[in-house]
């Protein structure tokens, strides 16, 4: 029996967990441990490395406590995390200033500056558009690409950026802390839109065009390589064994479709999380930039994840919770403080529990009560930090349970909206697994399938599927799987979902007014966040 240990560092927690490798992947334990998301000012969201190493040391600990096993039994240590964040760090691999989230969308005049202005298509400079699908497959048109994120530090903070040698991602800030190297996996370095994807290096042309400092450039590795060893300090502030493997792991994109099996071409799977995206698994190079969904390295040569995202998908569930549900269902709940978030769990499930049992009550449609889930602005199809979360359609009928319902829904709406998007370019599968937080609820899961009208099939544990997945590129570059394609019979289906066709119907009906509210509603976006600056002045 070998052992395993991931560590899924996402936006609001990290998810620590140890997997025995055999004949099949089992969970041995596992713990989770949340940190802040902190929102600083025009658009900037940032969050701090200690508290990601705090939860770490205490998840590894509660994790040790509860499988007995010795330290010195773990084989190898990997990573799965949320991407496109930007870490700098110093010399002796700590951060220089607060890690800036894949969220944050400060460098609005660094991508005008940079890829703006003359001929334009996509949003961005025609010249330097080609340019950078000429060497990426993709271009940094997103103001919450981390390129402009690092030109934001280098303009507005030259002090901190002096002191940078390394331009890390989330997981490669975290290894460079147990390791002392700085990395960065494929997947991540594509991430940043600056990787050739024909020599597997840094697109040194592209680097040079943006200003960018080739020295903040860090080595490129496999998914499945070493990245380097724990080493003591690192094991001692951990709880693990001094010279413990540590392999460079994956970002969420790469790894969650993965731990749900989805590993051969032509395989979807959505994920709802704090974010949301569909993935398509493709041979080639594909880039949409109409609707902002290109191709992204993955784990294996060749194979590419056809790639959308929306920025808030659970995020709107707790939003929901937090500001429609919770007074209510404390009082039936006689006043349980179940949404206390402990030192080793979130005690977060019963109430969303109850919250889709009370939804599941209302038909199909919320009574014509529409819900945009742009509550960060959003990505894809359309481009727009000042998009933002509406209600549509309330009338003298609608009620507290049809909004939180209508919120659920309108996070499907948008999965649905991308994954036809994606369907215009590439095969996608009929059959999708869904993971994720989102997949906890069979509510959701019949609310997805109904809307797309395909089959939705959720594998065991599929809020942890980005610790399996990490859990197997470690097994992989171990010998202990032979092949990431091994990993699909490793993975069984533990349930399925057929659509209604008759709520079908109806939702396509609804999907239509949807699909038309950011059009209609564009102008009067920006307008909000003019007088939401004007107001702060």
């Amino acid at each position: 029996m070998k052992y395993i240990l991931a560590y899924d560092i996402g936006t609001t927690g990290v998810k620590t967990c140890l997997f025995e490798i055999d004949s099949q992947i089992h969970q041995a334990a596992a713990s989770n441990f949340g940190y802040g998301l902190y929102e600083v000012g025009d658009g900037g969201v940032e969050q701090r490395f200690d508290e990601w190493w705090n939860a770490m040391k205490i998840t590894t600990q509660n994790v040790l406590e509860k499988s007995l096993i010795d330290p010195a039994e773990i084989s190898g240590i990997s990573f799965c995390s949320q991407m496109q964040g930007l870490v700098l760090v110093d010399r002796n691999c700590r951060p220089v200033r607060a890690p800036m989230s894949y969220m944050d969308q400060r460098g609005k005049a660094q991508i005008e500056k940079y890829m703006r202005g003359g001929m334009e298509i996509a949003g961005g400079n025609i010249i330097k558009l080609l340019k950078c699908l000429k060497y990426t497959g993709a271009a940094p048109v997103s103001v919450k690409d981390p390129v402009w994120k690092y030109k934001w530090v280098q303009e507005n903070e030259p002090e901190a950026f002096s002191r940078a040698v390394k331009w890390l991602d989330v997981k490669e800030a975290v290894i460079a802390r147990c390791t002392g190297q700085c990395v960065m996996t494929e997947d991540s370095a594509f991430s940043t839109l600056l990787y050739d994807i024909h020599t597997k290096d840094w697109a040194w042309p592209l680097i040079d065009m943006f200003g960018i400092r080739r020295d903040h450039m860090p080595r490129i590795i496999k998914t499945t390589d070493v990245a380097g060893t724990l080493t003591e300090e690192a094991a001692h502030q951990l709880g693990l064994h001094p010279g413990t493997k540590v392999f460079g792991g994956g970002g969420d994109a790469t790894l969650i479709g993965i731990g749900a099996g989805c590993v051969k071409e032509g395989d979807t799977h959505i994920y709802s999380g704090t974010s949301g995206w569909v993935s398509t698994i493709v041979s080639k190079q594909t880039v949409d930039t109409s609707t902002m969904i290109a191709a992204i390295v993955g784990c294996e040569d060749g194979l590419y994840n056809y790639f959308a995202e929306m920025e808030t998908a659970g995020k709107c569930l707790e939003w929901v919770k937090d500001h429609l549900a919770l007074d209510e269902i404390g009082v039936y709940l006689d006043q349980a403080d179940i949404t206390t978030r402990t030192e080793s769990e979130f005690v977060y499930k019963s109430l969303y529990e109850y919250m889709t049992a009370v939804v599941k009550k209302i038909p199909a449609g919320s009574g014509g009560v529409l819900f945009t889930p742009w509550l960060h602005g959003n990505r894809c199809p359309f481009e727009d930090p000042n998009a933002c979360g509406t209600f549509f359609g309330i009338t003298m009928n609608t009620g507290k349970t049809e909004l939180i319902r209508a919120v659920l829904e309108g996070v499907c709406y948008h999965l649905r909206w991308m994954l036809e998007c994606e369907a215009t370019k590439v095969k996608t599968s009929d059959t999708i697994r869904f993971c994720g937080g989102g997949a906890l609820s069979d509510v959701t899961c019949q609310i997805l399938s109904d809307m797309t009208g395909r089959r939705i099939e959720v594998v065991d544990n599929p809020q942890d599927v980005g610790a399996v997945g990490a859990a197997c590129t470690a097994s992989v570059g171990l010998g202990l799987i032979p092949s990431m394609e091994a990993i699909a019979s490793l993975v069984p289906v533990e349930k399925s979902f057929e659509p209604d066709m008759e709520n079908k119907r109806i939702y396509d009906g609804y999907f239509k007014v949807f699909k038309r509210l950011y059009k209609a509603n564009k102008e009067n976006f920006a307008l909000l966040e003019e007088g939401r600056k004007a107001a702060l002045q």
